[in-house]
């Protein structure tokens, strides 16, 4: 039968325009829209200007990282073959878009991770030891800058800095205080370190050691996503090849003695924090994960026995559909390379395991309180994509680490969601959605494209040197903050509704820590053998300087740096002396200009 098309110009042609709309839908459009919008034109949410309006000025409406979206969605926004078992599937089967467990959350919630750190060791356990006792199931670890960066904190480079944005960790003591009366075998850990990441994980497994922990046992994530920094978040130190090694031989050594902790958390978080829209953090992060697998396979490991330990590390950001959608779609296309283009052959390397944080770029810090209600809004979303951990932001976030009352507020917005929402009841109830499922189709064939220009650059090492995806984030954020600015994107507080209040009292953090980590540092020094140290680190250099080859007879690489690292913390050698032995060795890096 020959379809009818409205006349062009009619409010109702986006109902016919690229779709098939059944007859009954037709008969919706004409008779029931058609009317309504002469009587009453859709507004948009926002200024009428720019994003918001359509070639014909008419009222046009985007998720918020500008994807249009339709008024409705019916089966005719489907594939023509769409079928449940081809594009769903079943919860726990491939192709895992409904998740990666059978029966969801019902045997096992999502872990409540709070990211915390602040000031010194001693104030981080006590920190650490309120939220388990408040119900947190797990640890996350932030850092300080010249911590991130491999510094220790009587460093020149360190000043102002100590303790500020995170705890401070100089040396193996640092760590054995962080952790006091915290059961390694029987906690979860996360932390959030990359560039030094290798040694703090070391200070790490020797704390387990010394409590008497089974390395095979303690589980926990090493974030140690290096290729997000170059992108993104740019607290690097050495170059790209030399970076990668040093992930590579987490994976190696990893495999072979920690086969329960994840060896690297690959992150869109920070891509997104960054400006970068919903979808480009989705594909620069899988496809830094197909980047680490490639570099892993060509020291000769086998897929099947590092993949399972791969994580990833996602945002929840304000639009709640566009979230979920990039969930759902992240478990397909994981698979998909997976079995595809790496010939996984272990189930559980075919399942993308992931943690969220909510966005801390959405926090304003006008009308904080606000924030709550985002988090608890993105919050959701990460459960109801399936995550199988979640940190929730606090409140006063956007000035400074959270106070205990807010940090405890984030954590209740976890528990009440886990405990009385009724989310968790069911697998993916929001499966089935038109409009869901046509926005996680969309994230699909997108990243999918993505995929396939940074196949054509060789790889995301050569695409971050040639600022690629610097340059593709970099564009979303100002389109973003453009549309803000105008007001096109509403930001409740911020540039609408506004009012003027007080701020609220905030944690501070004075130059006492700096002064105590560097008093500390010059005890260590003293007391422990420094010849020992220096035998270590020479060690090390040694090491770091030789090409790493495959290990043979269940054996890592005779050049993996890890045994080393784990000897030289041993000694008691800190942060900044064994990150500098690699520095002598690698070198450090200077970013390629984005233009």
């Amino acid at each position: 039968m020959r379809e009818n098309k409205p006349a062009a110009g009619s409010p109702v042609t986006d109902v016919f325009d690229g779709r098939q709309p059944s007859a009954s839908e037709r008969s919706w459009a004409e008779r029931t829209l058609g009317p309504t919008l002469e009587k009453a034109p859709e507004k948009p949410i926002g200024a009428p200007t720019g994003v918001n309006l359509d070639r014909d000025g008419q009222a046009r409406f985007t998720t918020i990282s500008g994807v249009p979206v339709k008024r409705l969605y019916t089966q005719a926004d489907l594939p023509e073959d769409w079928d449940y078992e081809r594009y769903l599937g079943y919860p726990g089967q491939p192709p895992f878009t409904r998740g990666i467990h059978a029966s969801g959350y019902r045997g096992k919630l999502f872990t409540m991770r709070q990211f915390s750190g602040f000031a010194s060791p001693e104030e981080t356990n006590r920190r650490y030891k309120y939220l388990l006792q408040s119900g947190g199931s797990g640890l996350s670890v932030a850092f300080d800058l010249p911590t991130l960066m491999g510094y220790d904190s009587d460093h020149p480079a360190s000043e102002g800095e100590v303790g500020k944005c995170g705890v401070a960790i100089d040396s193996l003591e640092d760590m054995e205080i962080l952790f006091d009366g915290i059961d390694l075998e029987k906690t979860t850990v996360s932390m959030t370190i990359n560039s030094p990441a290798s040694v703090l994980w070391a200070m790490y497994l020797v704390v387990a050691e010394k409590q008497g922990a089974d390395w095979k046992k303690i589980s926990g994530t090493l974030q140690n996503d290096i290729l997000k920094e170059y992108i993104a978040q740019k607290e690097y130190i050495y170059p790209p090849a030399p970076s990668m090694r040093l992930v590579v031989d987490t994976f190696e050594f990893g495999s072979r003695f920690t086969p329960k902790f994840n060896t690297v958390s690959i992150s869109g978080y920070h891509i997104r924090e960054a400006g970068s829209t919903a979808l480009q953090e989705l594909a620069f992060t899988l496809y830094d994960g197909v980047e680490y697998v490639e570099w892993a396979q060509r020291r000769g490991l086998d897929v099947d026995e590092f993949g399972p330990r791969l994580s990833f590390f996602f945002n929840a950001h304000n639009d709640f559909f566009e979230e979920i959608a990039k969930y759902r779609a992240a478990r397909k296309i994981w698979y998909q390379v997976m079995k595809n283009r790496f010939k996984a052959e272990n189930h559980r390397t075919w399942l993308l395991r992931f943690h969220t944080q909510t966005a801390g770029v959405s926090l304003s810090a006008q009308q904080p309180m606000n924030n709550i209600a985002r988090v608890a809004l993105q919050a959701l979303a990460a459960v109801l994509g399936g995550t199988q951990s979640l940190h929730t932001d606090s409140y006063d976030e956007a000035f400074a680490l959270p106070t205990e009352e807010a940090a405890r507020i984030a954590l209740r917005t976890q528990q009440i969601i886990a405990y009385e929402s009724g989310v968790t009841q069911t697998v993916d109830p929001l499966g089935g959605s038109y409009f869901l499922e046509t926005l996680t189709l969309d994230m699909e064939k997108g990243a999918f494209d993505y995929f396939s220009k940074l196949d054509s650059m060789g790889g995301m090492v050569k695409a971050i040197e040639r600022g690629y995806p610097q340059k593709e984030i970099a564009e979303a954020s100002y389109q973003y903050q453009r549309a803000a600015e105008a007001k096109e994107k509403v930001i409740v507080g911020v540039n609408e509704f506004v009012i003027e209040e007080e701020p609220p009292s905030t944690l501070y953090i004075d130059e006492r820590v700096a002064q105590q980590q560097s008093t500390k540092l010059r005890a260590l020094r003293t007391r422990r053998s420094n010849d020992d140290v220096r035998r270590a680190l020479d060690a090390l250099r040694k090491a770091a300087a030789r090409e790493p080859i495959q290990g043979t007879n269940g054996n890592i690489s005779p050049a993996n740096t890890m045994p080393y690292i784990v000897d030289a913390v041993r000694a008691y050698a800190t942060v900044g002396e064994i990150c500098e032995a690699l520095r002598e060795v690698y070198g450090t890096y200077t970013e390629v200009s984005v233009t």
